[in-house]
This record gives C-alpha cells, sequence and structure tokens, in this order.
C-alpha cells in the first residue's frame, strides 16, 4: 500500500472525528432558548457532556487507533439503542453514520499498523 493512501487512512477519521464533535456540539446551542445568564452553564455543560467525552476519546485515539474504533461504534450503537428504531432513516444517518465511519477509518488504521509491525503510537 503507497504511502499516501496510509497517510488519507491516519488523518482522515481524525479530522472528521472533529468534525463530527463539532457538529454534535451545535445542537447544545439551544439551552440559550431556555436558560438566561449564569443560568446558562450547567445545562450547556451537560449538554456538551458527550462531545467532551468524544473528545478525549479522540486525544487518545490519535495514538491508540484501536480505542477511537471501539468507541465510536459504541457510541453509534449506544445512540440507536438510546433513541429506539421508530425514527426516520435520515435521523440514523446524521449520528450513526458519521460515528460508524469513524470507527471503521480507526480500525482500518489500525489493521495497516498492526500489519506493518508499527506500535499503535507510530504513525
Amino acid at each position: 500500500m503507497n504511502n499516501q493512501i496510509k497517510q488519507l487512512i491516519y488523518w482522515t477519521p481524525r479530522i472528521l472525528s472533529l468534525l463530527f464533535i463539532a457538529f454534535l456540539s451545535i445542537f447544545s446551542l439551544d439551552v440559550f432558548e431556555e436558560y438566561q445568564g449564569w443560568g446558562v452553564i450547567i445545562p450547556l455543560f451537560m449538554h456538551l457532556l458527550p462531545a467532551l467525552i468524544l473528545l478525549a476519546v479522540v486525544i487518545l485515539a490519535w495514538k491508540y487507533d484501536l480505542i477511537g474504533a471501539v468507541v465510536f461504534l459504541s457510541f453509534a450503537v449506544l445512540w440507536v439503542w438510546q433513541v429506539g428504531f421508530d425514527r426516520p432513516w435520515s435521523s440514523y444517518a446524521l449520528i450513526f453514520g458519521p460515528a460508524f465511519l469513524v470507527s471503521i477509518l480507526f480500525f482500518l488504521n489500525w489493521l495497516i499498523k498492526r500489519r506493518n509491525g508499527l506500535k499503535s503510537t507510530e504513525a
């Protein structure tokens, strides 16, 4: 496998995961409709908690791809389980789709490193 493809598989899940976290963070902005002043801090933190947890996972997954693969897949599956199966497919595509894709890409990068005999902390 040539070096450009390896670099693409290395960087794509990292960039997509950060974009996905930014997308999830947008949903927390609805707290400003309901709360004002200092009363917005705790609700905003609670709405941002999943994004902050995923951000911590991305920091870990930057070196340990398998952690990113497992956590993003778990997030995708748990989200579907949490919201149920009675929603239109588009709502699943917006949350499950990107998380599942990031999970697959982290896993592919882990497989490539493993096949080449690199440690999980080497690019």
